[in-house]
């Protein structure tokens, strides 16, 4: 991503982080923003991690739904690798259930626990939107969900979408996510 809009010179990026990849904007745009040429416009969070320096994506979690990401990467997913939920906590059925669910692959446990080291005070001068999408409401989100609404600088807009918006809702999320364009 960040080789991508280096070497096209693209300027007034949205970056869009859904789920996990919250982690990976973050990155990305502490990387980015070292840089002279301001490129980024704007960061949006789609039902995703918003984490601070030193957490994990494990870090917000319970410590019994920790413990039961591990368990189930130990036992069946070779100690490296978490399986994938089942579709429908993220409120899909049907046809799109079934076409999620052959597409789903397991998750690196590696990055169940890494920490990422970036400059909050540098990412916070990007306008950030958290798009909570609430219906059903992943709970595994629930502690984001909070946090942004607690945490200043925060834009929050909420889609009555499961947290696969892109799959059950995508008029309604690009209608969205236009309002994050400026």
């Amino acid at each position: 991503m960040i080789n991508l809009i280096t070497s096209e010179e693209l300027d007034n990026v949205v970056l869009v982080g859904h789920s996990y990849a919250g982690m990976v904007i973050t990155r990305v745009a502490n990387t980015l923003m070292k840089q002279q040429r301001p490129v980024l416009q704007h960061l949006v969070y789609l039902d995703a991690i918003v984490p601070h320096p030193g957490e994990s994506w494990s870090s917000q979690h319970t410590p019994e739904a920790v413990a039961a990401r591990i368990k189930s990467a130990m036992a069946d997913g070779g100690g490296v690798a978490i399986p994938p939920p089942d579709p429908k906590v993220f409120g899909l059925a049907g046809r799109d259930y079934e076409w999620v669910k052959r597409r789903m692959t397991p998750q690196p446990l590696g990055l169940y626990q890494e920490t990422l080291h970036f400059d909050a005070v540098r990412v916070a001068t990007l306008p950030r939107t958290f798009i909570d999408c609430t219906d059903p409401a992943l709970a595994a989100i629930a502690a984001m969900r909070k946090r942004v609404r607690e945490e200043a600088g925060w834009r929050v807009l909420e889609l009555k979408a499961g947290h696969d918006a892109m799959i059950s809702a995508p008029r309604q999320l690009t209608e969205t996510l236009l309002t994050c364009v400026g």
